[in-house]
């Protein structure tokens, strides 16, 4: 596994500054080892909802979980609002950084990561191949 360190800007998605960040690595697998930081907007799926919901506050980043590919991610977010409650979700695009987003990332270069859509589901699933060793 390779580590690497990332720091997002205020005002940087953070969805989208992954996958983006993502799609310029040679590896083809990642996932998310430790991230904290803060959000002044988080835009959660929770579960079983269709949509996603916009919480508009000085957010916590508590936990972010989850996988990169190149072509998508599935992430899973925990923050606290400014009284301490707590959210947690499905992160969707449109989560803005307040003032930092402090990430470790693991790159896989063993493995391939793709979203493939499955028919038992009806969503892009993660999908999992070994590389051949290089």
């Amino acid at each position: 596994m390779k580590v690497v360190p990332l720091r997002l800007q205020p005002g940087d998605d953070l969805r989208q500054a992954l996958e983006t960040w993502m799609g310029e690595q040679e590896e083809q697998a990642g996932c998310v080892i430790s991230a904290i930081g803060s959000l002044s907007v988080v835009q959660l799926r929770f579960a079983g909802a269709a949509a996603a919901t916009t919480i508009r506050d000085d957010l916590e980043i508590l936990s972010l979980s989850g996988t990169l590919s190149a072509d998508g991610a599935h992430l899973h977010i925990a923050v606290a609002n400014s009284k301490g409650a707590v959210f947690g979700g499905h992160l969707c695009p449109g989560s803005l950084v307040r003032t930092t987003a402090e990430l470790v990332i693991g790159l896989l270069p063993e493995w391939q990561f793709r979203r493939e859509r499955d028919p038992a589901t009806g969503y892009a699933e993660l999908a999992i191949k070994a590389q051949p060793e290089r």
